[in-house]
Formats: structure tokens, C-alpha cells, sequence
């Protein structure tokens, strides 16, 4: 009996170690790869460090970085402990981490859109509401401040925290029959939804008018080839990065968001199935150690050597020489182009470009107007 005992012993041993190696992994995957992609938003040029869409992007790495650093503890803890999250007080701290950190990922990434659709779109708002790194600083502050407002409210009595089925996790109960916690789990999940919809509808205007104006520079008869040069090393240097950074940022968020926000709505009208929330919340784990390497990888350097190789290309095939895209940037402004008027007004118009002008040029409500017009 006691070889039996001692037997059945190792095996519970051997299947917890196997079971918390996923979380320990992907607390480190998190952890390290948030730390890095810190580090190289930390170290990049004083002008993307002093951008409102660059000071988002290092909002959210830091949002991810506590995320995982406060809630996968709670994982591993119950791996080792069965009964850590049968606390009252930690199953409702838990429940409060996943509620707040998935809604604040989707009010970033909505934020970064809605930055870059009033850069782009709306240049005269972006320039008149001052939007630079201190605006999108506050503005981090207050994403932060209402939904830490938001997802306390089922502490407060609007809602109950219950450890799910799997043992592992804590959540709102989603099943709940009583008035008003079923109107916060709906509310949750309408402003979830608001948010995905909202970052969808923004990127595909943004992306409209980016295609728009490079049509109507193509289009569009020009007075100095430079001028041309210059805008095809803008948009591809700059908001092409940016966009590139954007879309592929949503499209994680949004995969690793959704199937969460499926099952809160799923539960709710009595569609139950606690492998499919158990999958939700995994999938929604991931989205930290996803998303530091999307900006890890597509650095602005890794950008450049591959639009030079790829003018390289171009410039093979059609045997006419094109300027890097190094000697381009750094050539964007020359002063002598300040001196002619008529060749920095088609400039404006061609770009709408305002975050990669110098600081000493202003825009007016005058050319907001000749733009439409336009």
C-alpha cells in the first residue's frame, strides 16, 4: 500500500510540474520580450521618442509588461497551491487584473488609431489640439484611471468574482441571473466591442486616405522631381512604419481580445462551456508575448534596408538611379525649398503629412481648406 501511495504521489507531482510549465514559459516570453521592447522604444531617435503615437506604443509594452507581471504569479501560485485563489480577496484581485488589463489593451491600440486617423486625416485638429508626447501621456493617464474605475465596480458590489471551473482563473460571474450583474457583464462587453469596432473602422480610413493621396501624388503633375523623391521617402519611411506598426499591433490585440469578449456575451444568454472559456483566457494570455516583438522587429532600421533593397530592385529593373532611402531622409528639407512657395505648397498638399514636419512650420486653417478643395 505504501509503493501504491508513493506512486500515485509522483504522478500528481509530475502532471502539476507539467501543467505550470505553460504558465512559467509564458510569464517569461512576456516579461523579457515587454523588457526589450522597452528598451529599444527607450533608445530610439528623440523624435519618434517625442511623438504621440511612439509614447502609445510604449504605453501599451508597459501595459503588457504589468499584466503579465501581476497576474501570471496568481497562475503559477494555484498551480503549486490549489487553494490559493479560493481567497475571497485574490480571487477578486485576479478577476479585477484580467477585466482591466484586456479592456485598457483595446483603449490603447483604439487610441493609436484614432492618432494616427487625426495625423492623416485631420491634420489641422492634430495640430490645434497639440497633440505631441505630453498629450498622449495624459491621455495614457486617463485610459488608465477610468477603466481602473470601470472594472472595480463589480468590488463594489455591481458584480461577484468566482474561480471558473478550470481552477486556475477568477472571473466575473458571467452566468449570473441577478439584474444588475448581468448589465455590467453586458456593459463590458458592449464597450469591449465599441473599442474593437472603433480601432477596425479608424485603420481602414486611415489606410483609405493613405492610398488616396499616394494615387493623387502619382496623378498629380509636379514642378520639381524632388519634391516627388520627397514624398515617396516620407510615406514609405515614416507612415508606412506607422501603419505597418499599427495594423499588425490591432490585428493581435484584436485575435487575442475577441474570443474573450465572444464568451462574455456567449455566457451571459446561457451558451455554456467552460473549455471554450478556458481557451478564451488563453488566448487572450498570449497577446502580451505577442506584441513586443512586433515592435522589436519592425524597427525603423529594418525598414530602411528593406525599402533599400527593394528600390535597389526597381532601380535595376527600370535602369534609372534613385536616391537611397537614407541620403532621401536626410535631405527631405532643404531651405531652399522654404523660399518657393508654390513647390511647399504642392509639398503639403501631397503629404498631410504634420508629425514629420519641422516644428517651425505651421499649418493653418487656410490650407486645411485648399486641401478639401483639392
Amino acid at each position: 500500500m505504501d509503493g501504491i501511495n508513493i506512486t500515485h504521489g509522483s504522478v500528481r507531482i509530475n502532471e502539476t510540474h507539467r501543467g505550470i510549465a505553460l504558465p512559467i514559459f509564458m510569464f517569461a516570453g512576456g516579461a523579457i520580450g515587454n523588457i526589450v521592447a522597452i528598451i529599444v522604444l527607450s533608445v530610439s531617435r528623440q523624435e519618434r521618442k517625442s511623438s504621440a503615437f511612439y509614447t502609445l506604443v510604449c504605453g501599451l509594452a508597459v501595459t503588457d509588461l504589468l499584466g503579465t507581471c501581476l497576474a501570471s504569479p496568481f497562475t503559477i501560485a494555484n498551480y503549486l497551491d490549489p487553494h490559493v485563489l479560493t481567497n475571497d480577496h485574490l480571487c477578486e484581485f485576479d478577476s479585477f487584473l484580467l477585466l482591466f488589463f484586456c479592456v485598457t489593451g483595446l483603449s490603447i491600440i483604439c487610441a493609436m488609431a484614432a492618432e494616427r486617423y487625426l495625423a492623416i486625416c485631420c491634420p489641422y485638429t492634430y495640430q490645434r489640439w497639440g497633440v505631441d508626447r505630453r498629450f498622449a501621456q495624459k491621455f495614457l493617464l486617463g485610459i488608465y484611471i477610468s477603466n481602473t474605475l470601470f472594472c472595480c465596480l463589480p468590488m463594489m458590489g455591481m458584480s461577484k468574482s468566482q474561480l471558473q471551473p478550470s481552477g486556475t482563473w477568477c472571473f466575473i460571474d458571467w452566468r449570473a441571473q441577478e439584474p444588475v450583474a448581468a448589465i455590467y457583464s453586458i456593459l463590458y462587453g458592449v464597450v469591449s466591442v465599441l473599442l474593437i469596432l472603433g480601432t477596425i473602422v479608424l485603420n481602414l480610413a486611415v489606410c483609405a486616405a493613405l492610398l488616396l493621396m499616394r494615387q493623387r501624388t502619382v496623378q498629380r503633375p509636379v514642378t520639381r522631381a524632388s519634391v516627388r523623391e520627397r514624398w515617396r521617402a516620407l510615406s514609405s519611411a515614416a507612415e508606412t512604419q506607422m501603419m505597418t506598426v499599427l495594423l499588425m499591433t490591432s490585428a493581435v490585440v484584436l485575435a487575442c481580445s475577441a474570443p474573450l469578449v465572444v464568451r462574455v456575451f456567449a455566457n451571459q444568454f446561457m451558451m455554456k462551456n467552460s473549455d471554450a472559456d478556458l481557451a478564451a483566457i488563453r488566448i487572450a494570455a498570449v497577446n502580451p508575448i505577442l506584441d513586443p516583438w512586433i515592435y522589436i522587429l519592425l524597427r525603423r532600421s529594418l525598414f530602411r534596408r528593406l525599402l533599400s533593397l527593394s528600390r535597389r530592385g526597381s532601380s535595376t529593373r527600370s535602369s534609372s538611379p534613385i536616391p537611397t532611402m537614407i541620403s532621401t531622409q536626410r535631405n527631405l528639407f532643404y531651405p531652399e525649398i522654404m523660399k518657393d512657395s508654390h513647390v511647399f505648397t504642392q509639398l503639403m498638399r501631397n503629404t498631410n503629412i504634420l508629425t514629420q514636419l519641422p516644428y517651425t512650420v505651421k499649418f493653418t486653417r487656410q490650407d486645411a481648406e485648399s486641401l478639401h478643395q483639392t
